[in-house]
């Protein structure tokens, strides 16, 4: 039996200062405190709400956890379509942010290497695809590589031709 699921509840990030971890989620992607945990009169977590669909984001003072998850592309948030990710993409850069751009990826588009205060890298990704998931498993080679040679789709291409989809 495969129990029953309801997509993501909200994604938690350890902070290493939890006001100006609320003030980049909410000055460079739309987040509002919609929740606030206190423990014994000290603030030490918000659960952040998007207007706009974003899944919730929980933020934990965590001094310690927030420098050993630096780095890491834990989650990718859903962005509709292409257009939507290269308006965030320009509204990031408006704001001084650096990221890696938009780029064609192995079913959408995405938008990688935007980091917040602590380093926690944060991707975007398109629900918008351009590779259908069919009967086949999709198999990426070398993703990275085959960017960079200027053809991304070659390597879900050529290996999605040749791999039948098993279940796990």
């Amino acid at each position: 039996m495969i129990p029953a699921l309801a997509g993501v509840h909200h994604l938690k990030l350890p902070v290493s200062d939890l006001r100006r971890s609320i003030d980049w989620y909410r000055t460079r992607l739309g987040y509002d405190v919609g929740i606030e945990f206190h423990e014994k009169g000290i603030l030490m977590g918000v659960a952040m709400h998007h207007p706009d669909g974003g899944p919730m984001i929980a933020l934990r003072l965590d001094p310690e956890k927030a420098i050993a998850a630096a780095g890491f592309d834990y989650f990718s948030i859903g962005v509709p379509d292409r257009t939507a990710l290269e308006a965030l993409a320009a509204h990031l850069a408006d704001l001084g942010e650096s990221h890696a751009g938009v780029h064609f990826a192995t079913i959408g588009w995405i938008l990688p290497e935007l980091h917040d205060p602590d380093g926690h890298e944060i991707r975007f990704y398109t629900i918008e695809s351009h590779t259908e998931l069919g009967d086949q498993r999709l198999v990426v080679a070398d993703p990275r590589e085959t960017a960079r040679e200027g053809d991304p789709a070659a390597a879900v291409r050529a290996a999605a031709a040749e791999t039948p989809r098993t279940k796990p």
